[in-house]
């Protein structure tokens, strides 16, 4: 197969390290992705890759240049120049006026504290913004109400021409690390510890002017907030670099649920337990969450964790997906979850059911016999415990996709035309359905052949 073909991997793991990760053959049966397209022009680390539509996608990273897609083809559509710094956030903006024809813009913030929107149908650079204090480093577009927002040491309400509607004051030295729109006109921004809520309101006075709000300051977190994510209308989830897992209110923005060791292997008696005298905040750190409504999907270090937002629990695990940090992961429809990792690696898993046993009662002769009568209560107790926690489902290694030679930043999933990740190595990769492509080529070279007249197609 191509993939093991390509020169990279992962690094090697240490003479007195033995990985415990789970490793899968080369017939990965499972793995659709036996083919692959090696996108080049990048310069520096690529961070970022954002969808337009259906078949178009937008790069972006280190060097400060954007490049725009074809997702089937591979085929380079623009490269686009206007930073002087690299990137520090990218946003699609699409077009919501339905009297007007569908335009497909992105906005890309840069360290160079200038913010720049362009023209995906032309390469064209629509406006240009440069009167940040500091760099942002998020972009949030509320499409509903058709603006959107830049987080940096402050918080400010934009519109598609770049027009500046309402501002917040200075927040911190730090900045804004993450945002998320909520229902009711507001928005989650996290800032260090702190999670702040403001709300978006068009100004009385009739004219365009909007005002925005600061109505509440969520103070739940011990450590900086390091991922944010809403899961519907009803509830948005939050992470911190010391693993903490919170589920909150999106109405009324009170406390729903929280766990702060669901990474804990004694949690998940299933699970082999590590012998250290501490846990380091990168193998504790939420890395990336993201949701399919029913469950949260955890980066968490190494592994990956799956969290029931009806049972408020862990109901699968994989402590160590990866020989390196899980850097970004996404549910997929099929009942499949993709991971890529500071390793260069990008894994797929199923999530499968457990076959569940009933928690068998602790002996008591034992502890009778010596007048330790307490612990067969104790016992059961535990044992009972035990049982509750233990996950009901686990995630099998289907997939090992081997291509990239350094850090896999991120992927975005196209459905039957595939796969694209992007890395630290300068790349980015097409990985490809390959008995899909293979069909493709076989039907456009009858179509030839009969357009030759060579071959006579039978409908």
């Amino acid at each position: 197969m191509l993939r093991w073909l390509i020169g990279g991997g992962r690094e090697p793991q240490g003479l007195a390290e033995k990985s415990s990760v789970q490793t899968i053959g080369e017939e990965q049966i499972q793995n659709p992705y036996t083919e692959l397209l090696v996108l080049k022009g990048h310069q520096d680390i690529v961070r970022f890759l954002v969808q337009i539509d259906d078949c178009r996608f937008a790069s972006a990273g280190d060097d400060g240049i954007i490049f725009l897609w074809n997702a089937q083809t591979g085929e380079k559509l623009y490269e686009l120049h206007g930073h002087t710094h690299k990137i520090t956030a990218i946003a699609p903006f699409s077009s919501s006026d339905v009297t007007e024809e569908k335009t497909d813009l992105i906005i890309t913030a840069s360290a160079d504290r200038t913010v720049i929107v362009w023209d995906c149908a032309s390469g064209r650079q629509v406006h240009k913004v440069s009167c940040f204090h500091s760099t942002v480093k998020c972009l949030t577009v509320l499409q509903r109400l058709d603006v959107w927002l830049s987080g940096g040491s402050d918080l400010c309400v934009w519109n598609r021409k770049l027009d500046l509607l309402c501002k917040t004051s200075h927040l911190t030295d730090a900045g804004i690390s993450a945002l998320v729109e909520l229902p009711k006109n507001c928005v989650a921004a996290a800032v260090g510890k702190e999670l702040i809520i403001f709300r978006l309101s068009a100004s009385n006075n009739g004219s365009e002017g909007w005002n925005i709000l600061e109505v509440k300051r969520l103070v739940d977190h011990q450590d900086n907030i390091s991922s944010l994510v809403s899961v519907n209308d009803l509830t948005f989830v939050t992470g911190s670099h010391m693993g903490e897992l919170i589920v909150w209110d999106a109405l009324d923005w009170t406390k729903q649920a929280s766990d702060c060791n669901f990474w804990d292997s004694s949690v998940h008696p299933d699970v082999q337990p590590e012998i250290k005298l501490s846990q380091s905040p990168h193998e504790t750190s939420v890395q990336h969450l993201t949701s399919d409504e029913e469950c949260v999907f955890a980066a968490v270090g190494k592994g990956i964790y799956v969290y029931n937002l009806q049972m408020k629990r862990v109901i699968a695990c994989q402590r160590t997906a990866h020989d390196s940090s899980v850097l970004h992961i996404e549910k997929l429809p099929n009942r499949q979850l993709i991971s890529c990792s500071e390793d260069g690696s990008v894994r797929i898993w199923e999530l499968r059911e457990k076959q569940q046993l009933p928690a068998e009662p602790v002996p008591t002769g034992f502890f009778n016999m010596w007048g330790f009568g307490r612990a067969n209560k104790q016992a059961n107790q535990a044992a009972k415990k035990m049982h509750e926690n233990t996950p009901v489902y686990f995630l099998e290694l289907v997939g090992d996709l081997i291509g990239h030679s350094s850090a896999v930043q991120m992927f975005l999933y196209f459905g039957e035309l595939g796969l694209a990740t992007c890395s630290a190595d300068h790349l980015i990769i097409l990985w490809k359905d390959g008995e899909r492509e293979s069909s493709l080529r076989s039907l456009t070279l009858f179509k030839k052949l009969a357009q030759n007249g060579d071959l006579q197609l039978k409908l």
